[in-house]
């Protein structure tokens, strides 16, 4: 029997399909059309039946940040894999030639020397090999090597005889969120610069060193016209978030619009005691407190503001001129940041207009190993 979306105990995720849906159809042509591959990013969706979706829809395969999500992916059945983060140790390198045996086309990013042989002398014992990519940094300065020393760092890798160089990742954190739509195309464009002769130096001496990994939603138009760029490594794009949809785009100065939000926070008015605001149902425990405030899209309450106000509540603020929320109205947001609040939840409830139609596992959440 079907359900309304707001007869759902809250606070709750909900994701739009009719939304989801195009979104993932959208960034798919954008990218085919500028002549890129598409490997979106894992972490930000948490999901393996979305992950599917995007692979079913022409991505060559999704991006994990930890080795973990990695693990989680291939057990689903996943292939094309690039895990994007940093990772050190033993154990780490073990569970990477665990999946590594069920999922040859496992690939990885690689930033540390030490890291390098640890990897090589692992794959040598097993009897493995494994395609890298060389982490440049451009910017960020969280990982990845410094572009002036990309060649010299390549070169090591180049004499291991277990890894396989197959480029390089230069992705620009630090841009995605640039508020001006031109100051973060002079700032991406200036970022990728300092390495786009590394890599055609490169792809010049190896043979098979084919891919240029970089992107975020928030670049993707603007690394889509560069033409070393082959692949990009988006996620938000598919739910979207507050953060992102208060960036510029280039037709549209107060919003970013190439995206809709699939991804919605149903949350509950438990108290409505005060004057100015009531309180609801989700706080810290449900939305991430990172990036823009999360914005109501309820019908009538569009233009109040949500505020946190502990772990397990938040305030909605209203003024002299609005009609106040109800005890038990449930108000629908789009969420601050949504890597990390999705994170929060075991499951996505999947909706069609206000019907529920189905519920998604977020399979990947807690997965930070």
């Amino acid at each position: 029997m079907a359900r309304s979306k707001f007869e759902l105990a809250t606070p709750c995720l909900i994701l739009d399909i009719d939304v989801l849906e195009t979104n993932i159809v959208k960034m798919q042509l954008l990218a085919t059309h500028n002549g890129k591959s598409l490997r979106p990013h894992a972490k930000t969706h948490k999901c393996t039946t979305i992950a599917k979706k995007q692979i079913e829809a022409g991505a060559i395969g999704v991006c994990a940040a930890k080795v973990s999500e990695a693990e989680r992916l291939t057990k689903a059945g996943i292939k094309g894999i690039l895990i994007t983060g940093p990772f050190a140790g033993k154990q780490q390198i073990r569970k990477i030639l665990e999946i590594l045996s069920e999922s040859p086309s496992l690939a990885t990013a690689v930033d540390n020397l030490q890291t390098v042989d640890d990897l090589d002398a692992a794959l040598r014992s097993a009897g493995l090999e494994m395609d890298v990519l060389l982490d440049i940094d451009v910017g960020l300065k969280r990982t990845g090597v410094k572009p002036s020393e990309a060649l010299t760092f390549a070169e090591k890798i180049l004499e291991r005889k277990n890894l396989r160089l197959r480029g390089i990742q230069a992705y620009a954190g630090h841009l995605q969120h640039v508020p001006l739509y031109n100051d973060r195309k002079k700032a991406s464009h200036a970022s990728l610069g300092e390495v786009i002769p590394v890599f055609n130096k490169l792809k010049s001496q190896v043979e098979k060193l084919t891919i240029f990994s970089a992107s975020g939603t928030g670049t993707f138009e603007i690394d889509g016209q560069i033409p070393e760029v082959t692949e990009h490594q988006v996620g938000s794009y598919v739910v979207m978030d507050a953060e992102y949809y208060a960036i510029e785009s280039p037709n549209n100065s107060q919003h970013f619009i190439a995206f809709e939000p699939a991804l919605r926070l149903l949350t509950t008015v438990v108290s409505v005691n005060q004057h100015g605001f009531v309180t609801v149902d989700a706080g810290l425990k449900s939305i991430y407190k990172d990036g823009a405030n999360p914005f109501i899209i309820s019908r009538g309450f569009r233009g109040m503001k949500y505020d946190w106000f502990g772990d397990e509540y938040g305030k909605v603020i209203y003024s002299e001129n609005d009609k106040p929320p109800e005890l038990g109205t449930v108000l629908e947001m789009v969420t601050s940041h949504c890597d990390p609040t999705i994170n929060l939840f075991d499951k996505f409830y999947v909706t069609k207009g206000d019907e529920v139609v189905d519920e998604w596992t977020i399979d990947l959440r807690g997965c930070s190993q």
